[in-house]
This record gives structure tokens, sequence and C-alpha cells, in this order.
């Protein structure tokens, strides 16, 4: 029997649309760029979905298994006392 293991580590910040033209754009500062894998000048994919504009790497960075079990093993040690709340 397979397991599919979906974790999402959620980043929240409130961003100032700026004037560009006669257009607004969103900066991305360069942390957010590297937890999307983003280089200057990548593309995203813009989707709007119930309301919320999402956006998504073109060409999300490749995480090999051993990478995702280190960040697992991470996040499970760190976050150890709100998932045990959150399992009763």
């Amino acid at each position: 029997m397979g397991y599919n293991l979906v974790i999402t580590l959620g980043v929240e910040m409130i961003k100032q649309l700026r004037k560009v033209g006669n257009s607004n754009a969103l900066i991305l500062d360069k942390p957010i760029l590297e937890l999307l894998g983003l280089e200057e000048d990548g593309q995203v994919q813009l989707t709007i979905q119930d309301g919320n504009l999402i956006v998504s790497p073109t060409r999300p960075r490749p995480v090999s298994e051993a990478e995702m079990r280190d960040q697992v093993a991470y996040v499970m040690k760190k976050r150890q006392e709100v998932l045990k709340r959150l399992a009763q």
C-alpha cells in the first residue's frame, strides 16, 4: 500500500504593490525567490482561485528524496508539540 505525504509550510506576509509605468508590481524579496526556487527574471504562473492570487514557479526546483526526508525530520522536531496537539 502506498502513501502520499503532502506537507505545506505556510509563509504569510503583506506586500505593498508598487507603481511601475501604467501597471502595479509585486516585489518579491530574495528569501521569497529562494523559497520558490526562482532566480531574477524567472517566470511564474499566476492563478486566481476563490478570490486568491496564487503565484507558482513555472519550473519548480526539484527536491531529492534525501532532502525531503531531512526537511520533514526538521519540521517534525521543531514543531513536535504543535503536531502532538493536532494529532489529539
